[in-house]
């Protein structure tokens, strides 16, 4: 069979390959725990419910225009006012089927074959493979200093006459890490001198634990006309617990929306307008949820921070925000593709490699399910590894007994 070339170059989702593994195992009662996954296990707010029953009811569920229903707009300006203190015209919003989508429709519009698209690794599994799809080339930058936290110099080392846009996801996915408002204010400034876009995946915007606020890139945009190459996208799946509703945004100067409307168009029209009225109903409606979400969160990441930290050779940086940690377990096993499998043969525990994250050695582990499943994954976890752990393990009604290592 001969294949294109974006066929043959780009590859699946590790992250959706877990969740399809996931469900495959539970299907046949094998008794796994998923420590990888990237979905809140909080209901939809009931606004949302409500909302979407109403215009079922109606019988009227219709086409929407290709760049979202006119309330569904007014809903993402309401937004953008009460998080960001800044008010958007509805041309300057596109919404798309999820915040992914929002995203790979603006590297469409913005990118030709060649061009160079910047983003600090750690780095969300898609975007890499995003930016192939535009025949551009990515290019990860790792921070000298160890951390998860780029610096400007790390940034401007790699910047070439072909980079035509840096992404910043800030909280970040996979490391938690919440990027400083000066490092924020520092990029926000040089890509807008320098002419160079910058997309702001703010989707975990919300969700940040012990104080830490995300900084506003908003606050720190000199030129609001339609020279400006900033773009925001944003969502309801991670806030708002709404990811199978496949709603999210992107803010922009009117030129470049207008070029991913056109895009979006052509390949799926507008989203839904049975989930755009779930979206409304999510925003619009209280907002308690999201802080109920928040705060449960914040104690499950306690959970998982004190197992991880039990851990002899493990290295931690505590994420601030997001849901997920990235431990370095290179202290036990270099190759966290192999740890990875191990974990999930032996142990029936589901992560996911850092390798598919731009950084070999370590693991993403999700503290977005319950504490049980936390505890006890973490407790096979180190068990699995850990010379010191008792030599017998029970899964259920099943006896492990050591037999590697």
């Amino acid at each position: 069979m001969s294949l294109g070339l974006i066929g043959r170059n780009v590859g699946e989702s590790v992250t959706l390959k877990m969740n399809e593994t996931f469900a495959i195992l539970k299907a046949k009662g094998e008794p796994v725990i998923h420590l990888g996954g990237g979905e809140p296990k909080s209901k939809a707010p009931i606004d949302a419910i409500t909302a979407v029953a109403s215009q079922l009811n109606t019988g009227e569920v219709r086409y929407a225009p290709a760049d979202g229903s006119v309330d569904m707009k007014k809903a993402v300006i309401r937004y953008t006012q009460d998080n960001y203190g800044r008010k958007v015209s509805p041309k300057n919003i596109i919404v798309s089927s999820g915040a992914k989508q929002a995203l790979m429709v603006a590297l469409q519009a913005i990118l030709d074959p060649q061009d160079e698209v910047l983003f600090p690794a750690p780095y969300w599994v898609s975007y890499p493979d995003m930016v192939k799809l535009c025949g551009a080339i990515p290019v990860p930058v790792v921070p000298e200093d160890g951390t998860f936290t780029p610096t400007m110099e790390d940034i401007t080392q790699n910047v070439s006459s072909y980079t035509k846009a840096i992404i910043i996801n800030s909280p970040n996915n996979p490391s938690g890490a919440v990027y400083p408002a000066e490092f924020i204010k520092e990029i926000v400034e040089y890509t807008e001198k320098k002419g160079i876009y910058l997309i702001m995946d703010d989707i975990y915007q919300k969700l940040v634990y012990n104080g830490v606020k995300a900084a506003n890139p908003y606050d720190y945009v000199k030129d609001f006309s339609d020279n400006s190459k900033l773009i925001v996208i944003n969502g309801v799946s991670k806030a708002y617990a709404m990811t199978g509703f496949r709603i999210g945004w992107a803010i922009g100067n009117t030129k470049v929306i207008k070029a991913m409307a056109n895009i979006q168009g052509h390949q799926t029209s507008g989203p839904s307008i049975l989930l755009q009225k779930a979206a409304i109903g999510a925003i619009n409606g209280v907002q308690s949820s999201v802080e109920s979400l928040r705060v449960t969160l914040e104690n499950n990441r306690r959970v998982l921070v004190n197992h991880l930290k039990a851990f002899d050779g493990v290295h931690l940086i505590e994420p601030q925000g997001t849901f997920y940690s990235f431990a370095d377990f290179s202290a036990f096993e270099k190759d966290s593709t192999k740890l990875s499998k191990l974990l999930l043969d032996k142990v029936r525990v589901l992560t996911v490699p850092g390798v598919e994250f731009g950084m070999e050695g370590h693991l993403r582990i999700s503290f977005c399910g319950s504490i049980k499943d936390i505890t006890e994954g973490m407790e096979r976890i180190k068990w699995a590894i850990d010379p010191n752990s008792p030599n017998e393990l029970y899964i259920g009604d099943r006896k492990l007994i050591r037999d590697w290592k």
